[in-house]
C-alpha cells in the first residue's frame, strides 16, 4: 500500500461527511471558501449583502463535483462582521447541504454567527474556525457556551514551522490547542497545520504525516493561502496559478491530508478531479491489498 499510519486513525462524521482514517479510506473533503476578501459576489461585507446567483451557481458547482468525484465537500464561510456573517450562513445553509467553517478574522464574529447558527438548528453543520494559540480564555470558554461541537485547530505560530513543534502547539506544556478544544466542549477537531508559502508546503506536508501519526487526528491545510505569496506564478502560463493550486492540494493529499481548504470556491473545477484521482489510486492501493470499501461511493468508483 502506498501510504499506512501505525496509530489508529481517528473518524469524526459532521454532518453527512466523514473526515480522517487511513489514506484510501475516506476521500479527502475538499473545502472551498465563499465570500472573503476580494470575492465578487459580495456586495456590502459589512451588512452581508450579496450577488445570490452568483454565490449559488458557485456553491452548486461545488457540489456538482463533489457529487461525480465522489470526494465529500465543505463550504467556509468568511464575514467581516456578526451580522454579514449570519446573512452568509443563513444563505449557504439554504443553498447546500454541506458542513459549513465560520470563519471570520474577528472573533466575536465567529461567535456571534454560532450562537445563531444553533439558535436555527444548525448546530450539527457548522465547524469554528478557527481556535489558535492566539484564542483566549474568554473565546474558548464562550464558544462552549454556545454548543458548538466541531472546530478547526489551527497549529500556527510565526516562529515554528518543524512538524515537532506543531505537535508542541497541538498537545505540549501550558495551553496546547488540545486542551483548549476539550475546555471549548469540541468533540470533533480538525488540525490545520498551516503553511506561509509554497515552498513551505514541505513543513506542512511532513507535519500532517506527524500529526496523524503521533494523534491520530484528522489533518490537512489551506494551500491556497500560498499563493498570495508566489507573484511569479501567472508568469508561468495563462493558467498557470490554477494548475499549480490543483497540484499543491494533491501533493498536501498524498502526504495523508484528511481535508484541504483550496481556496474560492469557484476554483473547484480545478481541484476536484485532480484530488479524485489521487484519492482513487490511494483507495486502489488498499483494494489491492484485500481491502472492501463499505460505501462505494469514493473517486475510485465514481470517476474510472
Amino acid at each position: 500500500m502506498l501510504l499506512r499510519f501505525k496509530s489508529q486513525q481517528r473518524v469524526f462524521r459532521i454532518a453527512d461527511v466523514k473526515v480522517g482514517g487511513q489514506p484510501g479510506e475516506n476521500p479527502a473533503v475538499l473545502v472551498g471558501t465563499i465570500f472573503h476578501e476580494g470575492d465578487k459576489a459580495v456586495i456590502d461585507p459589512v451588512k452581508g449583502v450579496i450577488d445570490k446567483g452568483k454565490a449559488e451557481a458557485a456553491l452548486l458547482r461545488q457540489d456538482e463535483l463533489s457529487k461525480s468525484t465522489g470526494n465529500p465537500c465543505m463550504v467556509d464561510v468568511v464575514g467581516r462582521t456578526g451580522k454579514a456573517l449570519i446573512n452568509y450562513l443563513d444563505f449557504v445553509s439554504d443553498v447546500t447541504d454541506a458542513p459549513i467553517l465560520v470563519d471570520s478574522p474577528s472573533p466575536e464574529a465567529r461567535i456571534e454567527a454560532c450562537r445563531h447558527a444553533v439558535e436555527v438548528g444548525l448546530e450539527k453543520r457548522i465547524i469554528y474556525n478557527s481556535i489558535s494559540p492566539d484564542s483566549s480564555l474568554r473565546e474558548v470558554e464562550t464558544l462552549k457556551e454556545t454548543g458548538v461541537e466541531s472546530a478547526v485547530l489551527l497549529a500556527f505560530s510565526e516562529c515554528e514551522f518543524s512538524p515537532e513543534e506543531k505537535l508542541k502547539l497541538l498537545s505540549g506544556e501550558g495551553e496546547p490547542l488540545l486542551l483548549k478544544a476539550e475546555k471549548a466542549g469540541v468533540r470533533n477537531v480538525l488540525v490545520d497545520v498551516s503553511l506561509l508559502d509554497v515552498a513551505s508546503m514541505a513543513y506542512a506536508a511532513e507535519s500532517i504525516m506527524a500529526v496523524k501519526e503521533a494523534l491520530g487526528l484528522p489533518s490537512g491545510c489551506s494551500p491556497a493561502n500560498a499563493f498570495d505569496t508566489w507573484r511569479r506564478v501567472n508568469e508561468l502560463a495563462p493558467r498557470a496559478k490554477r494548475t499549480c493550486l490543483a497540484s499543491l492540494c494533491v501533493f498536501a493529499r498524498c502526504f495523508g491530508a484528511d481535508f484541504i481548504l483550496y481556496g474560492p470556491v469557484r476554483l473547484a473545477e480545478a481541484v476536484f478531479p485532480a484530488c479524485a484521482m489521487a484519492d482513487a489510486i490511494f483507495t486502489y492501493s488498499l483494494v489491492k491489498e484485500g481491502y472492501e470499501p463499505e460505501d462505494k461511493n469514493t473517486p475510485l468508483y465514481k470517476i474510472f
